[in-house]
């Protein structure tokens, strides 16, 4: 299992509270590529153990958020998610999803960001494609 990085996962939960309260930890991040990883909890599942598509969809967003922020143009306060489109593949009822964000367009007023969900045996749960707005100050 690769390693968590505690001082990045810190960053990222001090500046997004909700990945905090989901407890979502990151992996690596690169403006070529983010990874987040979000640790199967019951408290974030459906009826029957199964981690919830909003879990899943908070995952991605977060990270390609992340992604986003890293890629922004000079003079740009932040990012923020304008439209997402979630394609699920496979229930996650145990271990991990791991989530992996790159950039698909940087522009000067919008961000396209991909993100793969893979669980804990590396299948692929689901693929999320978002845009970015860039906000300027």
């Amino acid at each position: 299992m690769t390693e968590v990085d505690t001082a990045l996962t810190e960053t990222a939960r001090a500046s997004m509270p909700l990945a905090d309260t989901l407890g979502l930890e990151i992996v690596a991040a690169s403006p070529e590529e983010v990874r987040a990883r979000l640790p199967f909890q019951e408290r974030l599942c459906t009826a029957g153990g199964i981690l919830h598509g909003g879990a899943l969809m908070s995952l991605a967003d977060a990270a390609g958020a992340y992604c986003a922020f890293l890629n922004l143009p000079e003079s740009s306060t932040g990012t923020a998610t304008i439209e997402s489109k979630t394609n699920f593949f496979r229930a996650v009822s145990d271990g991990h999803v791991d989530a992996t964000s790159r950039p698909l367009h940087r522009g000067r007023t919008t961000i396209v960001v991909e993100t793969d969900l893979r669980d804990a045996a590396g299948k692929h749960v689901a693929r999320v494609t978002q845009t970015q707005a860039v906000l300027a100050s």
